[in-house]
């Protein structure tokens, strides 16, 4: 029992964009990898001879486990409680048993990446919930974490009117200002287990959050607020941003960014940052730039669908706009601001977007392993080829059909292990 033999009926091939069919995948159970994909002549012998290591996925629609390149596993839906609120009144044990219920969620949901950028308030916690993961410990996908943020002091905090000396508590972030400093947090970042640095190009500085969401108890601004009270202000000059991705690029990490503004975005794609998060009110400039540079756009559109509810229709125009041009897409929804095994709500967006389904497959399976650092993922997921990993699902439908097939997740396979067959979760407890 080393191998297990898959056989499919319908496989769909990320890399070449279509279906395959009648293949079948030879997966090694003891390194968890792809050892073999092969077009069968016929089905012969398959039906009557059920094997412990044959696992028939004939009838679904096969593909590589989702990869959701922006989330937060400590966090939970905004509907339920504002991230504020998360922070300051949950304890540090109900954050973490939420984070193992998270996982475990995403997984049956067909995620077996997760690329967790930040860890809202809980240090290198999301390290920790990794190694438990990949040792086996509690079930989820495979993380890539970013443990702390790096912003700017006084800019992605929450406050307290007794705060001492300005400092803000819970720490959300590691405050840089200055090169130097930038140089010595990702130092630390990478000390603490970061696979992947992220910072704030931009931000809110006044509050943490905009009314009617006041932090408690009171809001901290000026008496006589401007017509626009608290908008996205830059955090970090040039040079800070360029400081940030060369010392990431020294430890061979890459760089995310979460960037709400134009001048943020820009500065970041000139620093070399790997993708860009968000990009609220992004335009043809700021595209052509990310093409020229290679730089990854993930849009998190579900996040703004209830953020951003004025401004949707527009902000979906604006990723038509980048996959026109031919910026590289990946699927992230900034998951735990809405609930963890909705992910799939983003890939729902971007097809609604006018994203041909096709290339938002791909977008989140090949894409999503080039949003973790392509060959600094230290192993190759999200396609069917020898040595990629065995990260493998199946719908109960056809989602080029049926876009509702999405949420019909059948069987998960992550590292050649079994998470779910037949509609229903295995040794989990």
């Amino acid at each position: 029992m080393a191998q297990y033999t898959i056989h499919t009926s319908q496989l769909f091939d990320p890399k070449q964009k279509r279906v395959l069919q009648d293949t079948s995948i030879i997966v090694d159970r003891q390194t968890g990898n792809i050892v073999q994909v092969f077009q069968r002549s016929s089905d012969e012998g398959i039906a009557s001879s059920p094997s412990e290591d044959v696992l028939d996925l004939r009838g679904q629609f096969v593909m590589p486990g989702f990869v959701d390149a922006h989330t937060h596993i400590f966090l939970h839906s905004y509907d339920e409680r504002p991230s504020l609120q998360q922070k300051r009144d949950e304890s540090v044990v109900e954050r973490i048993v939420r984070a193992v219920n998270h996982c475990r969620v995403a997984l049956l949901a067909g995620y077996t990446t997760y690329r967790d950028l930040g860890s809202e308030s809980l240090g290198s916690m999301d390290a920790n919930m990794r190694d438990a993961i990949s040792r086996g410990l509690i079930p989820g996908p495979r993380l890539f974490v970013a443990t702390k943020v790096l912003a700017s002091t006084g800019s992605y905090e929450s406050r307290t009117e007794n705060a001492c000396n300005g400092v803000c508590l819970p720490q959300g972030s590691e405050p840089v200002d200055g090169p130097s400093e930038a140089q010595k947090a990702v130092r630390r970042r990478i000390a603490e287990g970061a696979d992947i640095i992220k910072f704030f190009a931009d931000y809110r500085r006044r509050i943490m959050r905009w009314p009617p969401a006041q932090q408690h108890p009171y809001v901290h601004s000026v008496t006589h607020p401007p017509e626009e009270p608290n908008p996205d202000v830059l955090l970090f000059h040039q040079e800070e941003m360029d400081m940030i991705v060369k010392e990431a690029k020294l430890a061979k990490c890459p760089v995310a960014c979460h960037a709400g503004t134009i001048e943020g975005a820009l500065g970041a794609v000139k620093a070399g940052v790997n993708t860009i998060e968000h990009g609220y009110f992004a335009d043809e400039e700021l595209f052509q730039l990310m093409k020229e540079k290679g730089t990854i756009f993930v849009p998190t559109l579900a996040v703004c669908e209830n953020l951003h509810k004025k401004r949707f229709p527009e902000i979906l125009k604006q990723v038509k706009l980048a996959h026109t041009i031919g910026v590289r897409l990946a699927c992230g929804g900034d998951t735990g601001t809405y609930p963890h095994g909705d992910n799939v709500r983003e890939l729902e967006l971007m097809i609604e977007a006018g994203i041909p389904i096709e290339d938002v497959l791909e977008s989140c399976t090949v894409g999503g392993w080039e949003s973790c650092g392509k060959q600094q993922c230290g192993v190759k997921f999200g396609w069917f080829e020898e040595g990629c990993r065995a990260d493998i699902i199946a719908l109960g439908g056809n989602p080029l059909q049926d876009i509702k097939a999405l949420r019909n997740v059948q069987f998960v396979m992550k590292d050649s292990r079994v998470w779910k067959l037949n509609g229903e979760a295995v040794a989990m407890v």
